[in-house]
């Protein structure tokens, strides 16, 4: 049997709950679906607040040919594919196709050059949907030729009016006996998803006796609790695994961090949040023991925007492993937070004079810049002269940690600095 959100999905703009300032009563959506005119569009807004089902309604609607991709799994070819086949099966008579695209902001710039043309000359109609700022993830000219509609969070009123309309409508809900007695953790578990909502309902009623079902503050934490295995893009599951995903890597533990990124890409994570991770991550904890890792962790980031979805996710592993397996040093990370304290206690300590800039013959008169030492003029370009703040002249900041890397590197500063590092 198909879930309670997918058995509740409504057909009709009548039974379609939220966004009345899209598709209430005289609002532009309603207006350009009765007219049977609809130019090509993108949804923008959170999870869970009728995107897809929008788009479904508005193809029955207007009695349309309907295509769907999701950028999650569709590649440049699937694209001409669908429009290829929209371009067989329309007859001369017939409107435009509509072709809706999940998760559009997943496309890579390839993807989305592929749909400018059929959108332009008419081929299909395009309807996307995004949870991300379109102005941002949807290239120009594909975005000009797309009116953008802002979807907005369900408030409480439309939560609650779902889910008593879940209970009194449900082949299957409808013949018990539910009771919402209080409902604080059910909406705010919710967090304005129907989606969520739903589940939630489904979750409850399917674990609790057959005959009655009473929903309170506690019996719906109790449930959720039991049953984790939810990925949660906005809540607290979210930054529960992003958090095991980062230990893992900083413990070197590539099976467990491969594991959680897996989690994470099952459960519609974005990719570049995930990536922006790996990019902290090469600097906060591998560091200086292997510079390298943030190279490749940028790398990562860069080729994931060209490349796109799913192949993407080949490269966010291949990050992820080499993360987990390098050596790891936190000198830095812990070198600028020392200093930032250390600024942070002696306040703003002149500039010694030989390292100050002296533009001007004034600035010269006063000293600026001199005795300064060229340090490419001594062997081994370098000179023995003070760089810190007089007063702080003895400070040290960054302590070598042990990696072969980086005690190279301290080897060679101490040879330098003679005892220093």
């Amino acid at each position: 049997m198909p879930p309670l959100a997918e058995r509740l999905r409504p057909q009709t703009l009548d039974h379609y709950i939220g966004q009345k300032h899209l598709v209430g009563e005289k609002a532009i959506l309603r207006q350009m679906i009765e007219s049977g005119h609809i130019a090509s569009f993108i949804l923008w807004g959170p999870p869970g607040v009728g995107k897809t089902t929008l788009a479904k309604i508005i193809a029955n609607k207007l009695d349309r040919p309907y295509y769907t991709l999701s950028a999650v799994s569709s590649g440049v070819k699937d694209v001409r594919d669908v429009i290829e086949k929209a371009k067989a099966n329309r007859f001369f008579s017939q409107a435009n196709p509509i072709l809706f695209i999940d998760e559009i902001h997943r496309f890579s710039k390839s993807q989305q050059d592929s749909l400018l043309g059929a959108v332009e000359n008419g081929t299909v109609t395009l309807i996307g949907a995004t949870t991300e700022n379109p102005s941002f993830e949807v290239i120009t000219p594909l975005l000009s030729r797309c009116q953008v509609y802002v979807l907005k969070s369900l408030d409480k009123e439309d939560l609650l009016e779902l889910a008593n309309y879940a209970i009194k409508t449900d082949s299957e809900l409808k013949n018990r006996e539910i009771i919402f007695e209080e409902t604080e953790s059910l909406l705010r578990f919710s967090g304005g998803d129907a989606r969520k909502l739903l589940n939630i309902i489904e979750l409850v009623v399917n674990s609790d006796t057959p005959e009655k079902v009473i929903f309170t503050n506690e019996i719906v934490t109790e449930r959720l609790q039991q049953n984790p295995s939810a990925y949660d893009k906005d809540g607290e599951m979210h930054y529960d695994i992003i958090s095991a995903f980062i230990k893992s890597i900083r413990g070197s533990d590539p099976d467990a961090a491969i594991y959680w990124l897996a989690r994470m890409v099952a459960g519609g994570e974005d990719p570049k949040f995930i990536a922006r991770r790996l990019v902290i991550s090469a600097s906060e904890d591998i560091g200086l023991a292997n510079p390298n890792a943030l190279l490749l962790a940028n790398a990562c980031f860069d080729a994931l925007q060209k490349i796109g979805w799913p192949e993407g996710r080949i490269i966010l592993a291949e990050a992820t492993v080499y993360l987990a397996a390098s050596p790891k040093s936190n000198s830095a990370y812990l070198a600028i937070d020392d200093a930032l304290a250390l600024v942070e206690r002696t306040g703003n300590l002149p500039v010694p004079l030989h390292l100050r800039n002296a533009p001007t013959k004034l600035m010269k008169d006063l000293n600026y810049g001199k005795d300064y030492k060229y340090s490419h003029d001594f062997a081994n370009h370098f000179v023995n002269q003070q760089f810190m703040p007089s007063e702080l002249k003895n400070e040290r900041i960054w302590k070598v940690q042990n990696s072969p890397a980086e005690s190279k590197l301290g080897d060679w500063l101490r040879e330098l600095w003679k005892g220093r590092y």
